[in-house]
């Protein structure tokens, strides 16, 4: 049996089994105990903040589900936890609080979101939070960088690069068609030595994940499937989906 098998052993959960109309927002405690009630893995997100800590939270700036509007970047931890959501009591978590809330109970698969700035530290903080957990978890992110970084500093933290085939959406025009094409087609593999990949439902079937999975063994995950076509061309490509709005 694989080291990595739990990581495709069970459907997972986008930013938690979020449902707003139960009050579950994406990226909370809520969300993320619906999940484990529901036998889901759960995806999620971190950001660092201007203390160094790793922030449970998808965008890079509050305002989307929570009051204020500044970059999480320029506030401390206890400034974003200050930060209200619109729509529920919880609170935006740190990664630590995170580990302790699910406690080994199901697999965590956590991004690391990255501005492509060169900073490492929301790696380097993650990898030594969870140096101390005792429960299946991976890190991944869009960024060779701070892969390469968990691989350096966290070499026996499971780690796995995300990526998308167009790079399209207006978030990457930062990026050179250069970057694009390395990303797409994993050209940074060398360097990140990536354990599995997770890529984008849409662009898929692709070469570049294919390869990984079929010719050199890589579970491959795919996000996120939302639609019965998404769902078979998970079923179709993929060792797994990371999923939102239904349940598997």
């Amino acid at each position: 049996m694989s080291r990595l098998d739990w990581l495709s052993a069970r459907p997972i959960a986008h930013r938690g089994l979020h449902d707003a109309a139960q009050g579950a927002i994406e990226n909370t405690a809520s969300a993320f105990r619906a999940a484990i009630e529901g036998g889901y893995a759960i995806e999620t997100d971190l950001q660092i903040s201007a203390d160094g800590e790793a922030m449970v939270h998808h965008d890079d700036t509050l305002g989307r589900l929570t009051e204020g509007h500044a970059p999480l970047a320029s506030l401390t931890a206890a400034q974003i936890k200050a930060a209200p959501f619109k729509a529920t009591s919880d609170r935006v978590m740190t990664l630590g609080e995170l580990c302790d809330l699910i406690a080994g109970r199901t697999p965590l698969v956590i991004e690391l979101k990255s501005r492509f700035d060169g900073d490492r530290r929301v790696a380097e903080r993650a990898a030594g939070v969870l140096a101390g957990y005792d429960g299946p978890a991976a890190l991944m992110s869009f960024d060779p960088l701070l892969i390469e970084t968990v691989r350096m500093v966290a070499p026996a933290r499971p780690r796995g690069i995300v990526a998308e085939h167009r790079y399209s959406h207006h978030e990457w025009d930062r990026l050179t068609a250069g970057q694009k094409r390395r990303l797409a087609w994993l050209l940074h593999a060398p360097l990140t030595r990536p354990q599995f990949i997770a890529f984008g439902v849409r662009d898929l079937p692709a070469v570049a994940p294919l390869v990984g999975r079929f010719l050199f063994g890589l579970p491959l995950l795919t996000w996120t499937v939302r639609t019965p076509q998404d769902r078979a061309t998970a079923a179709r490509w993929t060792d797994q989906m990371i999923f939102e709005g239904f349940r598997p």
